[in-house]
């Protein structure tokens, strides 16, 4: 798992994250049962607090916030505020994946796979050594002294 490069969060929003996490919505509580199943190998988070926002999921090794949109997305000043929220995670480097909570009641297991298609698709190929992890091979596989 590489190393979580998130922003860190803003004062408050852990505990509003916490409180979050127990009051998700049915959407929510669906694609949770599948996404922390770890679908090939890929761990996802629930209300990730990050900057100034909680997302709804978060794959930290694919970058990858996912979030769930209901009919109030489409309100008032929430489209607006959605993409300076996108916006701001893009500069961080973090992808922003949105479906619809209709999807997802529709059926979640798709909802999932999709999900974990799009994290796939961002993961590096590989991954970073560990600080103080093995040492490097030489060209036959064993160890340098």
């Amino acid at each position: 798992m590489l190393r979580d490069t998130s922003p860190d969060p803003r004062t408050g929003t852990i505990k509003r994250a916490r409180r979050q996490r127990r009051q998700m919505s049915l959407p929510e509580v669906l694609l949770w049962r599948e996404l922390k199943a770890r679908p090939d190998g890929i761990k996802f988070r629930r209300q990730h607090p990050s900057g100034p926002y909680i997302l709804d999921f978060y794959c930290s090794d694919a970058r990858l916030a996912i979030e769930v949109d209901g009919r109030s997305h489409d309100m008032g000043q929430r489209p607006q505020r959605d993409t300076l929220r996108d916006a701001f995670f893009a500069g961080e480097g973090i992808a922003t994946l949105r479906i619809a909570a209709a999807e997802i009641l529709d059926d979640a297991k798709r909802a999932a796979e999709a999900i974990v298609r799009a994290a796939r698709g961002r993961l590096p190929l590989h991954h970073p050594a560990a600080p103080g992890g093995p040492p490097p091979r030489d060209k036959l596989g064993e160890e340098l002294a």
